[in-house]
């Protein structure tokens, strides 16, 4: 079932999430499987718990977009284990659409996390899946993209999303 994103301004996407401490449950795999259908359906290629407005350390990942099954991950409770280098590159996120800046991350990046029977993983990435790893994993701690922009880029973003919420386009 696709599922309704949130937007920026939502209190959720800048609260931090709490832990998953119950795995292997109809629930979680549901909860799973209507996250990639939500995040299909929006053309993203990540999409975190809080985004569908639950308050859990969980996130899907498919940077093939659908293309290639080996490539969805889920990430419950993850932590970024190592990070080496540095990338500069476009970043959108699905709740806040319509805004693209250019973000500073590292190039890559070794997450520690939990599938949905709660086994411990790892996974390393470079590039595009670097950058999905940070950015879904700051969602989880009420981290979003503007916060990694200057303050000038920052306070323009949330100028033209008020004006898009007065309008009643947001």
């Amino acid at each position: 079932m696709v599922l309704n994103i949130v937007k920026y301004g939502a209190s959720i996407l800048e609260t931090a999430c709490a832990p998953v401490t119950n795995f292997n449950t109809s629930e979680l795999r549901q909860l799973v499987d209507d996250m990639f259908e939500t995040m299909y359906a929006a053309r993203g290629v990540g999409l975190a718990a809080p985004q569908i407005n639950v308050g859990q350390q969980l996130t899907v990942i498919d940077t093939s977009s659908g293309e290639d099954p080996a490539a969805r991950l889920v990430l419950i409770n993850p932590k970024i284990t190592q990070q080496q280098g540095q990338q500069i590159g476009e970043e959108g996120c699905l709740s806040i659409p319509g805004f693209r800046e250019d973000v500073r991350r590292a190039a890559q990046v070794t997450v520690q996390a939990q599938d949905v029977e709660g086994n411990s993983f790892e996974v390393s990435g470079d590039e595009l899946l670097a950058r999905a790893l940070q950015h879904e994993i700051d969602h989880l701690h009420g981290v979003l993209f503007l916060n990694h922009l200057s303050p000038l880029k920052r306070e323009l973003i949330r100028r033209k999303i008020k004006k898009l919420q007065k309008a009643g386009e947001w």
